[in-house]
């Protein structure tokens, strides 16, 4: 079959937004959270984008502001601005059923988002997810760093671009840190991850999952995935988890 065409791309206010309608009304939207200075047009955005549209289910996707293609500046971005950003676009589902998806730093804000959608949360996909990276992620140097110059640059094993941590962001993070307490979702929650993820230590996805108050929550572990799961064989095992969630969100 072949995969739908994308939708095109809308305004928001200043952000980007591709919206593909449900086939339903019952049928579930996913909403698609990219990482950290990533956008809405990579290969597995893209891939579970053509997935919903075989399947009849909604999918929103977006970039953050100062992000891809929405407006703004990327150094004034912070997880709090981004996090409203993500509710912003979920209202555009009008109350129907939601399944985020979140992909590294998307994973952090999806939990966040699930924790105020009630019921119109059904499940949740972590791809990848980096819970609480501004504390894990960066040494005490760098933090020291971040706190005396207000940025910081590190190399960036994606591109010859650094990648770049401003202090709002920083400080964003480290308010809404999630991994040292019960994270009080209860709907269905899967977590895939690779198991040579060089930026997102296994271990953290092992402590997502017991911090978690849901009973079903599984991991599924990728033999010789990296953090960007983007081989054919690791966007069919994502796929696989999105189609459990969305037999139990029906």
């Amino acid at each position: 079959m072949n995969a739908p065409h994308q939708p095109p791309i809308t305004a928001l206010g200043p952000l980007a937004v591709r919206h593909r309608l449900p086939a339903t009304t019952e049928a579930p939207t996913l909403v698609f959270l990219p990482g950290y200075a990533s956008d809405m047009e990579g290969g597995k955005a893209v891939a579970i984008d053509g997935w919903c549209g075989e399947q009849g289910i909604g999918c929103l996707r977006f970039d953050y502001r100062g992000t891809g293609s929405s407006a703004g500046q990327f150094e004034d971005g912070t997880l709090e601005g981004w996090l409203q950003d993500a509710a912003d676009v979920s209202a555009l589902a009008e109350g129907g059923p939601l399944i985020l998806a979140g992909s590294s730093m998307g994973g952090w804000i999806a939990l966040h988002l699930a924790l105020r959608l009630g019921d119109q949360f059904r499940g949740l996909l972590g791809i990848a997810a980096a819970p609480d990276f501004t504390d894990w992620g960066y040494t005490a140097d760098e933090k020291a760093a971040l706190a005396e110059i207000g940025r910081l640059e590190r190399p960036n094993p994606y591109g010859p671009e650094p990648g770049r941590t401003f202090l709002p962001f920083w400080q964003s993070g480290e308010r809404l840190k999630l991994l040292d307490g019960e994270i009080a979702i209860d709907r269905p929650v899967r977590l895939v991850h690779g198991d040579r993820d060089k930026e997102v230590p296994f271990s953290v996805a092992v402590q997502l999952k017991d911090q978690l108050r849901s009973a079903d929550v599984q991991l599924h572990l990728v033999k010789g995935g990296g953090h960007r799961l983007s081989e054919s064989r690791e966007i069919r095992a994502i796929l696989r988890a999105l189609a459990d969630l969305v037999e139990l969100a029906r």
